[in-house]
């Protein structure tokens, strides 16, 4: 028989909750090596991004995923928004920009439409909705043994990058998304404390 009461499950819950949320970090995507996450697993991650709030449900975001067939090609994007620019990029400069699309086992892109649904539904809704459907994502990589990073650019606000990526004249490229299995990681940055970002209003 079991006699877990109502309030100890949900305590149970609460504490796996923080375990994870407590053992989510960055690790950035050189560190981050095959396997990624199996198609089952990445429907769990998008899964848990579609519980995200969204007002008035208007899905305002989306995630463009980049297989391994399309990396070098991503990689020539990056190249050529680098050399529009700096058309004096050097050799080697663009060289490392086209390696940046060939991290990490599994990337995908954030991006956040200003115009879909309702205007009454302002940016900082959008994003704050977009960003919580990537807190999912971490989280749950995290639950499952992955590491995971946001990482952005220069050349996500390029011209060439927007028009071969066809992304509308609303949409914004907000954050690229990395998962995959822990390779290498730094000692973990230290917490801020509740009375850093926290604060009481007295009238």
């Amino acid at each position: 028989m079991n006699s877990t009461t109502p309030s100890e499950s949900i305590s149970e819950l609460t504490d796996s909750l923080m375990q994870v949320l407590r053992l989510r970090r960055t690790i950035l995507p050189k560190r981050l090596v095959t396997p990624g996450p199996t198609k089952e697993q990445l429907c769990v991650l998008f899964e848990a991004a579609a519980t995200a709030p969204d007002h008035d449900q208007i899905l305002p975001w989306r995630f463009l995923v980049f297989p391994s067939s399309s990396r070098v090609a991503l990689g020539a994007l990056f190249a050529q928004s680098l050399h529009e620019r700096d058309a004096e990029a050097t050799p080697e400069q663009l060289d490392k920009a086209r390696e940046k699309a060939l991290r990490s086992p599994f990337l995908m892109l954030l991006v956040v439409d200003q115009c879909r649904g309702s205007h009454e539904v302002d940016l900082n809704e959008r994003l704050l909705s977009a960003g919580c459907a990537v807190q999912n994502i971490l989280s749950v990589a995290t639950s499952m043994g992955f590491g995971s990073s946001l990482t952005s650019g220069k050349a996500m606000k390029s011209k060439i990058f927007r028009k071969e990526l066809g992304l509308s004249e609303g949409e914004h490229a907000v954050c690229f998304i990395s998962v995959g299995t822990i390779a290498t990681s730094k000692q973990a940055k230290t917490r801020p404390t509740v009375d850093q970002f926290v604060s009481t209003w007295a009238s």
